[in-house]
């Protein structure tokens, strides 16, 4: 239909803006680049789509020496003949926001089960809580660079976290990549970490995607946004607010700001209903979206009002929390729906196996397993040994990382751009039908 032409020509720019300054090493990609959803292969085997390797190899051997270590700012990792190699993860494991670390925790451990070594040496883990927050984002990333030898880490979950953790690990030449921080502040070229990257999609996309649903799908023409003051809802409010007005003609008719761990949000709520939005989006965390979501359906004003949230919430836990009330409800989050054969008849099995459920608890878990999938093909494009010993300098590991191009995974052809936004973005839609996630948007 022509009213998707427009919005998928704006999607495409975004995606090619984020994608605009390539590393020469990663410019024959295109980040926005879609796998044919009929294809199928063994994610995590090769950085160049066109080739494969035994995880064990060495692609890095013999290309190195100890002056490579001493020109790189950052020296180098050094791992003896039968030594671990240590990746880090800094998610949230702990609270009401666990279910999306351990979602993608769980995802980690998979690719360690798929990938059980890295430039032959077995990967050890070492597990830091987030807590979602700069506080435990900065406790993480204080635990993690000061372990011996840590080779890289995957964190955080939430973009609070992020921001410090960020700042902490590049300080020390340490290769950090989430699975779910979406800020776009995070990968902006004026506040992005040299070490940093991420392989979730930037919410610049998510918050136009939403807008587009809201104005052409649901047809509506005024819409609210609440945000908890935290990167990650704020900046998404935001770009929903913006694609709204900008793309739509869509009017804001407010736009409010809660705290995490509140309670009471009648006031937040009847101001909203002072001018009775059609949409109100609170991309807000489990707790409060819980809340406010029951809260809103006994607001004076508010009866006839669409709710909806994304993939801070996307979780069992939110729709426990939110009971009768989640019903109807609209959440936009990543679009796994393509993921092919793999996903579905290997990742799922191990994923349900090793996290002990049915089915997954979050939204990010096959970021997770691409993310230390890449991290493994940097590090074999880099090491070197010497006497025994692996070496795997600092700098070119990162240089390495951001040069990935093509990359086949699970939620797509990944490619890097300079400021380490590596997604191959595709959102969709869900609503709650009969207690639970039904995707709806767009269209297979």
């Amino acid at each position: 239909m022509q009213k998707y032409t427009r919005w998928s020509a704006i999607l495409v720019v975004l995606m090619l803006a984020l994608a605009a300054c390539q590393s020469d090493g990663g410019s024959s990609g295109d980040p926005g680049t879609s796998m044919d959803p009929g294809t199928s292969m063994d994610p995590g085997t090769s950085m160049d789509p066109g080739t494969s390797m035994d995880p064990g190899e060495s692609m890095g051997t013999g290309s190195g020496s100890a002056a490579d270590c001493d020109a790189d700012e950052f020296g180098c990792i050094e791992l003896a003949e039968g030594d671990p190699l240590v990746i880090g993860t800094a998610l949230v494991i702990s609270g009401a926001n666990e279910t999306l670390g351990t979602d993608s925790q769980t995802g980690t451990e998979v690719a360690r089960q798929f990938r059980p070594e890295i430039a032959g040496h077995e990967v050890r883990f070492d597990h830091q809580d987030d807590e979602c927050g700069p506080e435990g984002g900065t406790a993480a990333a204080r635990a993690l660079v000061s372990t011996e030898n840590i080779a890289a880490v995957i964190g955080t979950s939430c973009s609070g976290a992020g921001v410090p953790a960020a700042e902490i690990t590049s300080a020390e030449g340490i290769l950090m990549v989430s699975p779910s921080n979406t800020a776009p502040s995070l990968t902006a070229e004026d506040t992005h970490e040299p070490f940093y990257a991420r392989t979730a999609h930037n919410d610049e996309i998510q918050g136009a995607a939403m807008a587009q649903f809201v104005c052409e799908e649901l047809e509506l023409t005024t819409a609210a946004t609440i945000d908890d003051g935290s990167p990650y809802a704020d900046q998404l409010a935001n770009v929903f607010a913006r694609s709204f007005e900008e793309q739509c003609g869509g009017t804001i008719t407010a736009e409010e700001a809660v705290s995490e761990g509140q309670t009471d949000f009648s006031g937040v709520l009847e101001n909203i209903a002072a001018d009775a939005p059609e949409f109100l989006y609170f991309p807000i965390f489990v707790a409060e979206g819980a809340l406010i979501t029951q809260q809103a359906k006994d607001t004076s004003g508010l009866s006839d009002t669409i709710l909806a949230g994304a993939d801070g919430y996307l979780s069992p836990d939110w729709l426990s929390a939110a009971g009768a009330a989640a019903e109807g409800h609209y959440l936009s989050g990543p679009d796994l729906d393509f993921a092919g054969d793999f996903y579905a008849d290997e990742f799922l099995p191990a994923y349900r196996d090793i996290g002990g459920v049915n089915e997954p608890i979050s939204v990010f878990h096959a970021h997770a397993y691409d993310a230390y999938n890449m991290i493994a093909e940097a590090i074999e494009e880099v090491m070197f040994t010497d006497g025994g010993t692996t070496y795997i300098p600092r700098t070119a590991l990162r240089d390495a990382f951001f040069a990935t191009s093509g990359y086949e995974g699970i939620t797509g052809s990944l490619t890097c751009n300079e400021t380490g936004d590596c997604a191959d973005a595709r959102i969709s839609v869900s609503q709650v039908v009969d207690g639970a996630f039904s995707r709806i948007w767009p269209e297979e």
